[in-house]
Formats: C-alpha cells, sequence, structure tokens
C-alpha cells in the first residue's frame, strides 16, 4: 500500500517579496515526513543515498493501467522494467558526466520506482514506450477486470 505524497507545493511568500526557505509550521514539517516514508516505503527500503526516484504518476483507464515516469535524458538502452509477480519495477542508473565530459547538475546515480499492479492487471502483455524524456508503460487489464455495462432486465 502505497502512502499519499502531496504535490506541486508552492513557498510562501513573505511581504517583502522575499521566498521563505521553510515554514514553521509543524502541519508543514509533518508533510514533510510523511512524503519521505512514502518515499522511503515505495523503494523497497533502499536508501535515498544509493538510489534516486523519478518523478511518476499512474492512472487507471476502463481497459489498462498506465504508468508515467519522468526520465529526460536517458535512452531506452539506460532503462529496465521488471516484473516479478504483481511488482512493476522501473531502475537503472544516470551517468554523472555528459558525452562531452561535463559533469550534470541533475540527479545522478542509481534510479528505481517501483509499485504494486492490481490483481486484474495482465502481466503477460505489458509495453513501454520512452519519448521526449517520458517512460510510459501500458498495463492492460484482464477480461475479467474490465468494466463493463451490466443489462437489467425486467
Amino acid at each position: 500500500m502505497a502512502l499519499p505524497i502531496r504535490r506541486n507545493r508552492v513557498p510562501e511568500q513573505r511581504p517583502g517579496g522575499h521566498w521563505m526557505g521553510r515554514s514553521l509550521d509543524p502541519f508543514t514539517e509533518f508533510q514533510e515526513l510523511w512524503d519521505q516514508l512514502g518515499r522511503l516505503f515505495e523503494q523497497g527500503g533502499e536508501s535515498a543515498v544509493t538510489a534516486w526516484r523519478p518523478l511518476a504518476e499512474t492512472e487507471e483507464t476502463p481497459d489498462a493501467y498506465v504508468v508515467r515516469a519522468e526520465l529526460p535524458g536517458l535512452r531506452r538502452d539506460d532503462i529496465h522494467v521488471d516484473i516479478d509477480g504483481n511488482q512493476l519495477s522501473v531502475h537503472g542508473e544516470v551517468d554523472e558526466h555528459d558525452k562531452e565530459g561535463k559533469a550534470l547538475r541533475r540527479r545522478t546515480g542509481r534510479f528505481v520506482y517501483r509499485t504494486i499492479l492490481p490483481n486484474d492487471a495482465d502481466v503477460e502483455h505489458i509495453d513501454g514506450e520512452l519519448r521526449d524524456g517520458i517512460l510510459t508503460i501500458r498495463v492492460p487489464k484482464t477480461e475479467q477486470g474490465r468494466s463493463r455495462r451490466v443489462e437489467i432486465k425486467g
């Protein structure tokens, strides 16, 4: 079970136009702790020092589950997608230097994203596509899992 992660927080602005780096609101600190715990559990206990988690979102359509992960600058060969039972895992490694040997300023090193697929996921027919830095994985639902309209008689 994944813990909810709050997204799109905007820092508060002081009246003089200066951005506060951190609010002293206890709820905000609790929310940050909750977010960190959620990321830790989703990574399967891997330390944040050894692996980072790409931004990802999931969506359910009538016939499939869709996972989209932001992996800018990566090639198809840098990304590995594995299925172990009903666990979907996206992992790989980003080299810390670009092709010219310059150090990169974005995240580097190992990355990992894991999610548990529902029981009606058809893991035999998963497909993935990498386009413009977005990895899209489509997991079709089994025939039993697809929603359908029930005709009412009488």
